[in-house]
């Protein structure tokens, strides 16, 4: 009987220590596979932005790292092209000029922007890219991405903003990080059975 106690005691114990260990790696895990920037042909702008990943792009423009931006997640019922909306002109007043900016007004989830803008990438003959998000999203854009490019000779590299509300351990002291990574890993769950 003391044996059987003790062998339950060490299980909880270890599937505590265990399910405590995978919680506070969530952070981590989310955000795998951000790199830092090298040249590209062009630089993607995810959408889902209050102004870092534009602000982001801008800089990696702005550095030489591409001379084309696409920016996904703008909503084709509400864009008019003489009339850019609020992240080409703050694309604009960073310093990027509008013919170096194409719109993508198709996108409406991550698997989109990934299979629209290498349709447009083929089509303009750019083979690599930087594709800037926040970092919980880096994972999943891995996945995503990786399976869009899959058998063509097109290539991308991850580069996250810098948000002051993330940090990779403690991403669950902050209400905003805590809901991205919990969302995340609801999105990646159906993302691995939708896609992958």
């Amino acid at each position: 009987m003391k044996l059987l106690l003790k062998l339950t005691l060490y299980f909880l114990l270890s599937t505590s220590v265990i399910s405590g260990l995978f919680f506070l790696s969530l952070g981590f895990l989310v955000s795998l596979h951000a790199s830092t920037p090298q040249k590209a042909d062009v630089i993607i702008v995810l959408g889902g932005d209050n102004g870092l990943r534009v602000r982001k792009g801008a800089e990696l423009y702005n550095s030489g790292y591409a001379s084309h931006i696409i920016l996904t997640g703008i909503d084709e019922r509400f864009y008019k092209p003489a009339h850019p909306n609020w992240r080409e002109r703050r694309m604009i007043a960073f310093g990027v000029p509008k013919t170096s900016i194409k719109v993508d007004t198709r996108s409406t989830t991550t698997w989109e922007e990934a299979v629209n803008s290498s349709e447009t990438m083929k089509k303009k003959g750019w083979r690599h890219a930087i594709v800037v998000s926040d970092p919980p999203h880096m994972f999943r854009l891995y996945q995503t991405w990786s399976k869009a490019f899959d058998g063509s000779e097109l290539s991308f590299i991850l580069v996250s903003t810098k948000p002051e509300w993330w940090h990779p351990i403690f991403w669950w002291e902050n209400s905003k990080s805590c809901q991205f990574v919990v969302n995340e890993v609801k999105k990646n769950l159906f993302y691995s059975i939708m896609y992958y």
